[in-house]
């Protein structure tokens, strides 16, 4: 008996799955198979502006990978449908950032996330006011500055993670779709020094 993978959360990305994520319209058509469910490559195409060509060809590769599968459960011969394998994705950097062959992969992956990220929170604000009854005091953007060594910051990630898993459930009617990002990363202080011209 096969296991049933689209009951997984998440699974961690190998290099297979990072070569074939590297390419922004394979994240957008992952993304939106996660998100929104079964979908034709010529369902994808209409949404991401390609033809159905283009995008069943991407739909094998991610297939190849493992990261989607045929939805044998729809469509016929003439009409296949995708889904994604599991809910979300997750990458561990320190499993790929000692190969040198991964580094344009993993380089275009982290991009492609953070301008998913940018695309989805830009698109809530356009739209703000179709969400204002329920959401005005609901939808939360934070930005925090905290000064924390890496072994703090991981167990403050597991956290999190932890919290996002409690609530993660079956759709349930009344529900919304809500996108929760989470991420920890340093930035390199760059203090202001003093002007020589008037310094001692």
């Amino acid at each position: 008996m096969t296991e049933d993978r689209r009951d997984q959360a998440s699974r961690p990305l190998d290099a297979r799955m990072l070569r074939a994520l590297a390419h922004p319209l394979r994240m957008r058509m992952l993304e939106l198979l996660q998100a929104d469910g079964p979908a034709t490559a010529t369902g994808l195409g209409k949404r991401v502006g390609e033809s159905s060509g283009t995008t069943s060809w991407h739909l094998r590769l991610l297939a190849d990978a493992g990261l989607v599968e045929e939805d044998s459960e729809r469509g016929n011969k003439r009409e296949r449908w995708w889904r994604s394998v599991q809910r979300a994705t997750r990458m561990r950097a320190a499993d790929f950032i000692d190969d040198p062959d991964l580094a344009a992969p993993l380089d275009m992956f982290l991009r492609s996330v953070i301008e998913q990220r940018y695309q989805a929170e830009s698109q809530f604000a356009g739209e703000l006011p179709r969400w204002m009854d329920q959401w005005h005091d609901k939808a939360v953007f934070t930005d925090a500055r905290l000064s924390l060594t890496p072994e703090e910051a991981a167990a403050m990630s597991a956290e999190v993670d932890a919290v996002i898993d409690r609530y993660r459930r079956d759709a349930r009617p009344g529900d919304h779709n809500v996108i929760a990002h989470w991420s920890a990363f340093p930035r390199q202080t760059q203090p202001e020094k003093p002007d020589a011209a008037t310094s001692g």
